[in-house]
């Protein structure tokens, strides 16, 4: 069941697609930078600070007109909840980008190459799956796989932690290691919260 609808309404979806377009832009980046050269990092993450701005105030205008609408196409709540999670992981995958040039992780390991390209299949998820709100309808398959990829990710973090503490490691190594590794997996976390989410929303309306 479609989303009833009054004039000029349906610009919150025309909103999250825009968002969900830039936070694939940013974890499009963060693979690039992720199979990248280390004098290249700096450059990158300049990107992905551009892209984070860019998302916020992509928020900030859903709140406005949040504020100002009398007529949303569904519950207030739902709408802020799914902006703000939207826009959380965009911050992640900047804290990510900016983790590596400020701890000047010279070489990133293949672990954080595995998280990256997660975190890059689970925003082109959430994109497809926000191309189809306004319907209501289609949206499980990526669902499906938001799920699936969230559990990869747990897996990837995991291996990646404890491959931290093998081989007599260097304890500077590991404390840069081990945020990157976090803050990686909490986008992916916020990822499937966002697929929660939209789940939610279609629930109530169907």
């Amino acid at each position: 069941m479609a989303f009833s609808l009054l004039p000029k309404e349906d610009e919150y979806f025309s909103m999250f697609s825009l968002m969900t377009a830039k936070i694939k832009e940013a974890a499009d980046l963060l693979v690039e930078m992720m199979n990248g050269k280390a004098d290249q990092y700096e450059e990158v993450a300049k990107r992905i600070k551009v892209v984070e701005h860019e998302c916020d105030e992509i928020t900030h205008n859903v709140t406005i007109k949040l504020n100002r609408s009398f007529i949303t196409p569904f519950d207030r709540e739902d709408i802020y909840s799914l902006s703000v999670a939207l826009d959380d992981v965009c911050d992640y995958i900047d804290a990510a980008a900016r983790v590596v040039v400020m701890y000047d992780i010279r070489e990133v390991n293949p672990h954080s190459r595995e998280l990256a390209k997660i975190i890059q299949g689970l925003t082109t998820e959430i994109h497809d799956a926000i191309g189809l709100l306004k319907k209501a309808q289609g949206m499980k398959p990526h669902l499906v796989e938001i799920q699936r990829l969230e559990n990869e990710a747990d897996e990837a973090y995991f291996k990646g932690i404890g491959g931290l503490f093998k081989n007599d490691p260097d304890p500077i190594e590991v404390i840069k290691l081990k945020e990157l590794y976090e803050i990686l997996e909490n986008a992916t976390d916020r990822c499937e919260s966002v697929g929660n989410i939209i789940e939610s929303i279609v629930l109530k309306h169907n």
